[in-house]
């Protein structure tokens, strides 16, 4: 009977066949590990020709690279043996010391103990969700949310239902609404995701009054927190918000990263968690990798210790602010009426919505035709809603690069707003489902 599997197995490899033989076999949560159905279109969008708007790509170049690469020599060459062995589970201890020194920008007054490092702050995510949620449990979170956190809730089988927001953020009382209802119908809430600061993708941050609400909801109706921030660092105007989790140690597991202020080529991120919820991070994480790179871990902190960080992330703020405002200043002189789009404090994204009528999941193809790109909203719901949204990226181009995306993009809108007043809206329905970029498009 074995030889007979391996038979078909190699018969069909053999024969270029696409029918996967393992498909009966797979767990039942891999049926929520949806590839993306634009992966594709944007392998054409990522030639030099096509003005990429969709990427959330840091712009590194910024960096000291010549004093980076000074620092990653040195560590080999005084450090070797310990950069290149296995580390500890919860991560490096002078690292976890210096990132509670990093969350101190944000009122946040930690333990290094209660610090867990991760493969970037996407890990840890993961294994919040893999210690929280069992098939069926609900999981709440703002519509529109991050692409990456809906596609590691669907793979754990969560139901996600989403809560409405505003240009202000997260809105209170559709959350206590929400609350309610699905306790009341015997649901299992296990936590709520926020990304409470330049949210991605919508751009938003929350409120000072809101913030205070909503802890005071979850503190009372006994949810969780999950305060996603890698943005918290890089708003444009006045001092950082103050966490969340600064005001609620106990209610809120915050989720930090060097991904958005230094590079994500180092991968490393944190959760700061209560102290059991920290145990069984670590026990998760020792599961999944055992150890993560000792290297990156110790190259992030002799950067921390020896540069001036505080410095580059005002570099980065300067930078990113001049390609918000190219971004929005030139969507205010060129696109057509009938465009709305939020204007971030912060961040990386800017949030559209389109005239009715009109999808930006089909307007996609057309758009990197006429070599511009960007992401169709749907991908950021989990009940196929978005299909009016798109979200713009201003953290890679060059301003006039943005200014000629945009050029390109009210053209392809224009012409068809032309099509649906010729011939009716030829909307295309949402679909249900996450769509999953890639890394350089979350």
């Amino acid at each position: 009977m074995t030889h007979e599997l391996d038979h078909g197995r190699t018969n069909a490899a053999a024969h270029g066949s696409r029918i996967d033989a393992y498909v009966d076999r797979y767990a039942a949560r891999a049926a929520g590990m949806v590839a993306s159905e634009i992966r594709a279109l944007f392998a054409v969008a990522s030639r030099p020709e096509v003005v990429s708007l969709a990427g959330g790509m840091p712009y590194v170049n910024a960096l000291p690279l010549d004093l980076v690469s000074e620092l990653v020599a040195d560590l080999v060459t005084s450090r070797g043996s310990v950069a290149l062995q296995y580390g500890s589970g919860q991560g490096d201890p002078a690292l976890r010391e210096q990132i509670c020194e990093v969350m101190r920008e944000e009122g946040i007054e930690a333990n290094a103990d209660d610090v867990v490092v991760t493969v970037g702050s996407q890990q840890a995510l993961d294994l919040i969700t893999r210690i929280f949620i069992d098939p069926g449990d609900v999981v709440l979170a703002e519509g529109p949310s991050y692409v990456g956190a809906l596609g590691t809730f669907s793979a754990y089988q969560a139901k996600v239902v989403h809560i409405a927001m505003d240009d202000q953020g997260l809105i209170p009382e559709a959350l206590a609404q929400t609350i309610y209802a699905l306790q009341a119908a015997g649901n299992r809430i296990k936590f709520l995701y926020t990304v409470p600061n330049f949210q991605n993708p919508a751009g938003v941050t929350l409120n000072e009054v809101r913030r205070r609400q909503v802890l005071e909801i979850c503190r009372r109706t006994g949810v969780l927190v999950v305060e996603d921030n890698p943005y918290g660092l890089l708003g444009f105007d006045g001092e950082p918000m103050r966490a969340l989790r600064a005001d609620d140690p106990e209610g809120v597991v915050y989720l930090g990263s060097f991904s958005k202020t230094l590079a994500p080529g180092f991968r490393v991120g944190w959760a700061l968690a209560p102290h059991a919820v920290r145990d069984k991070l670590v026990l998760a994480m020792e599961s999944a990798v055992l150890s993560h790179s000792s290297f990156t871990q110790l190259a992030v902190g002799q950067y921390l210790a020896t540069q001036p960080w505080r410095e580059q992330i005002k570099s980065f703020r300067e930078l990113y602010r001049e390609r918000r405002d190219a971004l929005l200043g030139a969507l205010d002189v060129l696109m057509p009426p009938g465009c709305t789009w939020t204007r971030p404090a912060g961040g990386f994204f800017v949030w559209m919505t389109l005239p009715e009528g009109l999808n930006s999941k089909a307007i996609l193809p057309r758009a990197v035709a006429e070599r511009v790109a960007f992401v169709p909203g749907t991908g950021f719901y989990s009940d196929g809603s978005g299909a009016r949204n798109m979200r713009l990226s201003f953290c890679y181009p060059q301003p006039e690069r943005i200014k000629e995306g945009v050029r390109r993009l009210a053209g392809v809108l224009e012409q068809e707003l032309r099509l649906r007043d010729t011939f009716g809206t030829g909307s295309v329905p949402g679909h249900a489902g996450v769509d999953t970029p890639g890394p350089d498009l979350a």
